[in-house]
């Protein structure tokens, strides 16, 4: 089929567009620290920042304390890993909190995604608290506990959407049920999986190829016009 020297002209020139586009760079999302990561009994985790709403826990230093692996509540609580260990309001994670009314407390784990497209970051994770609560991405509820779940399980979260291009934050919002002696509290999160693409550069460079079928083109086009000029 015949084609203009004009259209060859124009596809080489898409071509050339198509062919410069590059593969998006796809990286796992760092910041995404589990709790007690590599931290030892005692250690304050400092990339959760901690805060109380109601309630009679006191904080260390406005983070939370590594728990030990063999100290109480730990056997009620699910078993700490070398990865993943629970963290609470004090350096005592035994301490007992909220005998006459139920205590509110966060721990905020922030994220920068500058440099990503944040329309493609995903998130998978899992956490547990005592006694129960919700978790909130940048301000959104993405998943919540019953007591029933409590502390003895992990709780699966799944994140794929409203990303911000800059810095993103996990509110991990824990309820301790009131009790009157023996009611610690505390928190444990266990990242799974998270990666976000890489921000393509918006100039595209032609390959060498198509540069010169683009070049072509535009000669033949050139030629044509000066034969209807003598014509």
């Amino acid at each position: 089929m015949f084609r203009s020297a004009a259209t060859l002209a124009a596809l080489a020139l898409s071509a050339s567009a198509y062919a410069a586009q590059p593969t998006p760079t796809v990286q796992p999302i760092s910041g995404l620290y589990n709790t007690g990561e590599y931290l030892a009994a005692g250690q304050v985790d400092p990339h959760y920042s901690f805060s109380q709403g109601t309630g009679t826990a006191a904080g260390t230093g406005g983070f939370g304390a590594v728990s030990a692996d063999s100290a109480w509540p730990v056997g009620p609580w699910l078993a700490n890993t070398a990865d993943s260990k629970w963290i609470a309001p004090s350096a005592n994670t035994a301490e007992s909190y909220d005998p006459a009314g139920n205590g509110i407390y966060s721990w905020t784990l922030s994220f920068n995604l500058t440099g990503y497209d944040a329309s493609s970051a995903w998130i998978k994770g899992n956490w547990a608290a005592d006694n129960n609560g919700r978790v909130f991405f940048n301000g959104t509820e993405v998943s919540s506990s019953s007591a029933d779940q409590a502390f003895y399980d992990l709780i699966p979260f799944s994140i794929d959407s409203g990303f911000n291009s800059g810095v993103n934050t996990l509110v991990f919002e824990v309820v301790n049920l009131a009790q009157n002696g023996g009611n610690p509290t505390g928190l444990r999160t266990l990242f799974s999986s998270g990666a976000a693409a890489l921000v393509q550069p918006s100039s595209a460079v032609p390959e060498p190829a198509t540069v010169a079928l683009t070049l072509a083109g535009l000669a033949v086009v050139a030629g044509v016009a000066r034969r209807r000029r003598h014509a």
